[in-house]
Formats: structure tokens, C-alpha cells, sequence
């Protein structure tokens, strides 16, 4: 598949993939410190951000996402590479553990590691974002709209600026694979744990709304499981440093910091 992804920097190499509705720009305020560091290849998911999405009759679980981003990784040359993911990105990535397609996960928040699969939203949040698209300008420049669109995935939505703030809502807004994405999402979750035999780091937000604490029997054995204050679902604007911190870490076989 042709997915678009963003390659920077040197060093071992570091995938980062995005949550549900997401795209490469949530990485945009540690990008440049982890490039300082690693060889990093920011990737648009199969049906988000500018990469199409899976072939007909190929549903959009965790695992077939992650197959498509391992193949994207092999065509690179980015062989096993250390992955970091938020969200259903973190899925992705056990998911790639699973298919000896990384080297090491570093979770945010990850999602299917939940007790029991959520079921079906009673509301389509993501049909009234699409006929918002036309007032993205405007909603982006108030910090009020700002602050109600982006508080649901951050702790602190005035921390990102007006330019960001509107990729993100047309990240969102313009995903074609967000609804198929997000029912396999929710009907389904993480299974055979035992699978991962990787160093393994999951974080949660202490502010997340969205993802809450995981089922014990779904976390891989061994994996180090952190409670971040002061970060929500999607941290990277809450605290760059310390989420580009978390990942550098967990990428070089260091024992993650503990909990602040």
C-alpha cells in the first residue's frame, strides 16, 4: 500500500503510529527531539491522514493495520523497528509484537485492552465532526472551540496552536476509514498477550476521559505499566518532554522513569 508516512533523523529506528482519527501530526511537538535521537517514520494508518485505506473486503482490525504498516516498514528498510503508538496505534503496534514486526512497544494509552468489547457508540460523534468541516478555520482560532473539540483526548487543549489545532480537527474530520476503523475497534479486543515477548511499556493518562484503567489479563508478561499525571488520552501537546522522554527510554532498553 502506498501509505504516507514522514521520515526524519538518526539512529535505531523508532515507528510512530497514531490513534483512531488520528494522523502523523500528533507527533508534530516531539518530532524533532526524538530525531535527535532516533531514526523516526511517522505513518498515516490505512484510511487516515493522507493514506488510503485497506483493499475492499479487508477489515480494518488492529492486527491487518499492523500487517499493512509492517510491509510499509520492509519496503524502508526499517526492519523491526521500535515502534511508540497511541491509542489504537498502541493495539497496532502488540499487535506488530505479535507478527515479529518490532523491536519494542512503548503504549499510550493504548485501546483493546479492555475487560470486554465496548459495543457500538449510542452517538456518531464522527458524522457531526464531517458537517463541522466548512467552520474548521473559525473553530480553530477560538480557544473556547478549541478547548470543546480537543478536550476529550487532552488534558490541556490551550496548549496547541491554532495551526495544529485545525490539522488535527481535519485529521479527524477527513479520516474515510474512521467509522470502519472504529466499529472493529469496539467489537473486539487485544487477545493472546502471551504472544509478546518484547520489552514492553504502557503508559496511561491520569486524565484520560477515554481509555481507563486495563484488564490485568490482557497486558503482555513482564511489560512495565506507568499512571502519567497530568497527561490525558493524547499527551504529546500535554507534555512533550515528558512523552518524548517516556519513548526514548523504552526504545533503548532502559528501564522506563517511574511514576511522577
Amino acid at each position: 500500500m502506498d501509505l504516507h508516512y514522514e521520515r526524519s533523523g538518526e539512529g535505531p529506528g523508532l515507528l510512530l503510529v497514531h490513534g483512531l482519527g488520528g494522523s502523523t501530526a500528533i507527533w508534530r511537538p516531539l518530532s524533532e527531539r526524538l530525531a535527535r535521537e532516533r531514526e523516526i517514520v511517522a505513518v498515516d494508518l490505512p484510511g487516515f491522514g493522507r493514506s488510503p485505506s485497506l483493499p475492499a473486503g479487508t477489515r480494518p482490525t488492529a492486527a491487518n493495520l499492523g500487517a499493512a504498516v509492517a510491509k510499509l516498514c520492509d519496503a524502508l528498510g526499517l526492519s523491526r523497528p521500535h515502534i511508540a503508538g497511541n491509542s489504537l496505534g498502541a493495539w497496532v503496534a502488540l499487535e506488530m509484537a505479535k507478527q515479529d514486526a518490532a523491536r519494542s512497544v512503548c503504549g499510550i494509552s493504548p485501546a483493546g485492552l479492555w475487560r470486554e468489547p465496548l459495543g457500538p457508540r449510542p452517538f456518531d460523534h464522527h458524522a457531526l465532526g464531517r458537517r463541522l468541516k466548512p467552520l474548521v478555520g473559525v473553530l480553530a482560532r477560538s480557544r473556547r472551540a478549541r478547548s470543546a473539540l480537543l478536550g476529550t483526548t487532552m488534558a490541556h487543549p490551550e496548549r496547541v496552536p491554532t495551526d495544529q489545532a485545525r490539522a488535527l480537527m481535519l485529521a479527524y474530520i477527513s479520516s474515510d476509514g474512521y467509522a470502519a476503523a472504529n466499529r472493529e475497534m469496539r467489537a473486539a479486543r487485544f487477545e493472546h498477550p502471551d504472544e509478546v515477548t518484547i520489552p514492553v511499556t504502557l503508559a496511561w493518562g491520569e486524565r484520560d476521559r477515554l481509555v481507563g484503567p486495563p484488564s490485568t489479563t490482557r497486558i503482555p508478561q513482564g511489560a512495565r505499566v506507568l499512571t502519567m499525571p497530568g497527561w490525558g488520552h493524547t499527551p504529546t501537546w500535554d507534555d512533550p518532554e515528558g512523552v518524548a522522554d517516556l519513548i526514548l527510554e523504552a526504545s533503548a532498553g532502559v528501564a522506563p522513569h517511574s511514576e511522577r
